[in-house]
């Protein structure tokens, strides 16, 4: 798997807990190529390196919300064991525990994930504190940047059978958005 897959490939496990973006246990492990349980193993034997903050515990009613909202969650219905969210300094730690080329490229994509994710928020954010406080609307240059980024972030290589997706940023007066509909090619 490339680089730019791996990177699309992390985005999709993200997902917002208690307002923090985590990546979950069985999601981390399987980006890993290892078990959720040598994670939370990992997790259990190394307390000092995962501070409060690092790692989320969910409790049942988030447990709850996971399974309705995201089907592969499903198999968490019947676990009894509290599922673990890692966040993006949690699972900076991990990768100091995990060892392997795949550790290493996997925690690379997980590194160039959050930063894209963040480099496209700080350019959301300044269009529009610009357009609210200074009634100054992005040029076409800074929609390009802004469309390129969204495209950096939500890019799809993956081989798919049909897959559509369709993201918008509203800015008030302004609205991007991004459709894509890709085939396999088979």
């Amino acid at each position: 798997m490339g680089h730019q897959e791996d990177i699309v490939k992390t985005e999709s496990k993200i997902i917002v807990i208690r307002d923090t973006q985590v990546i979950l246990d069985r999601d981390v492990a399987e980006l890993y190529g290892v078990e959720t349980r040598e994670i939370n193993q990992a997790l259990r034997n190394n307390p000092k390196k995962f501070p409060p903050g690092y790692v989320i515990e969910l409790n049942n009613n988030e447990k709850e919300e996971l399974i309705k909202n995201f089907d592969r969650f499903k198999k968490l219905k019947h676990s009894t064991v509290a599922p673990h969210a890692f966040t993006e300094q949690g699972l900076y730690m991990l990768a100091t525990i995990l060892k392997g080329d795949l550790a290493i490229s996997t925690t690379i994509a997980i590194i160039d994930t959050f930063t894209q994710l963040r480099k496209l928020a700080r350019t959301i954010d300044k269009v529009n504190e610009d357009a609210k406080e200074h009634g100054i609307y992005p040029d076409k240059n800074t929609e390009d940047k802004i469309q390129t980024a969204m495209n950096e972030v939500f890019a799809d290589n993956l081989p798919l059978k049909m897959r559509k997706l369709t993201f918008g940023v509203n800015l008030g007066i302004l609205k991007f958005s991004l459709e894509t509909t890709r085939e396999s090619k088979e």
